[in-house]
């Protein structure tokens, strides 16, 4: 009554779908193993990247949390024994606490033998997810489903797997600084004007439209956010200027991932991916010491290129 699932990172809202589109990214992810015990539920190890400042008491532990909340919802009245294989960085904006949580959730419906649907695991994960960043499901429900992803209501829950027509790649790019999801959603207003929210709904329709179509042309249109990241830009150290790099690269467009510090370009090709990841890096690298005519230094401590991710959680 072990299993161990792999649940991928994922871009939190997709520039104009604040807290509505999801995007899972493939060579990013957290390993969760469950084991289920008749004693106290635990965490027995956390490995892997920013392993040291993963919660160790479960009731804290995004993925112990989610996982007894599954077996809970079942009536099973077993703990979860979790250990962690950390791929994504603590507060980066990766859907690090996501992805935990929906690895707990499916692995301990692996331990139980059960094929879980996705909402019994986006249920469960939702509480894991709560008790670290908050009640939001764009993370969840990509890291869940695989590729672009809609959620259309937390309460009841309803995501929707997006079609995703083009092989498109991503660059990633995580600085040294750290963005706590719910001290960056205090910056955001609880409403805005009229205006500015027509034009947010218009290019998130277009962002949508252009996975479905792989029209890049109108996703290099629509991939603006007008509420979020103009009041977070000021957390990331050279923002504007990694943007501006990675789209002067060649990139459709640049988002925050989430409420940052990670930016995530979305590329036509491999070639560009990378392109744009080289320019990110230089444009954080600003103040670097092999760079002393530059200041206010910022260094890289995540950078790659990575495919969308056809696939969400899995047995790994």
């Amino acid at each position: 009554m072990t299993a161990t699932a792999f649940a991928p990172g994922s871009v939190g809202n997709v520039g104009p779908g604040f807290d509505v589109l999801g995007l899972a990214i493939e060579t990013l992810g957290d390993r969760v193993t469950v084991e289920l015990t008749d004693g106290p539920a635990r965490v027995d190890s956390v490995t892997g990247r920013d392993a040291d400042l993963v919660p160790r008491e479960p009731k804290r532990n995004a993925a112990a949390v989610a996982a007894t909340a599954f077996l809970r919802a079942l009536g099973d009245s077993r703990n979860p024994v979790v250990s962690i294989d950390k791929g994504l960085p603590l507060s980066g904006g990766l859907g690090g606490s996501a992805a935990s949580s929906v690895g707990g959730a499916y692995a301990a419906a692996l331990a139980l033998n059960l094929d879980p649907r996705p909402l019994e695991i986006a249920a469960a994960a939702l509480e894991g997810e709560t008790a670290v960043a908050g009640v939001h499901l764009d993370n969840i429900a990509a890291s869940v489903l695989g590729g672009l992803t809609l959620v259309r209501s937390v309460r009841p829950i309803d995501i929707v797997a997006l079609t995703v027509k083009a092989n498109w790649m991503l660059a990633v790019v995580t600085p040294n600084v750290r963005v706590e999801t719910k001290a960056a959603r205090k910056l955001l207003p609880a409403s805005s004007g009229r205006a500015m929210w027509v034009q947010q709904m218009a290019n998130s329709a277009g962002v949508v439209h252009a996975f479905a179509a792989g029209d890049g042309a109108l996703l290099r249109r629509s991939l603006d956010d007008l509420y979020a990241e103009p009041r977070r830009a000021s957390l990331i150290p050279h923002f504007n200027e990694a943007k501006q790099a990675a789209i002067a690269a060649g990139a459709f467009g640049c988002v925050m991932s989430g409420s940052g510090p990670t930016l995530v370009a979305i590329c036509e090709d491999e070639a560009i991916a990378t392109a744009a990841v080289a320019a990110m890096i230089e444009a954080f690298r600003i103040g670097d010491p092999a760079y002393p005519d530059r200041q206010d230094c910022l260094s890289h401590t995540l950078a790659t290129v990575s495919p969308i991710a056809r696939q969400g959680v899995r047995p790994a």
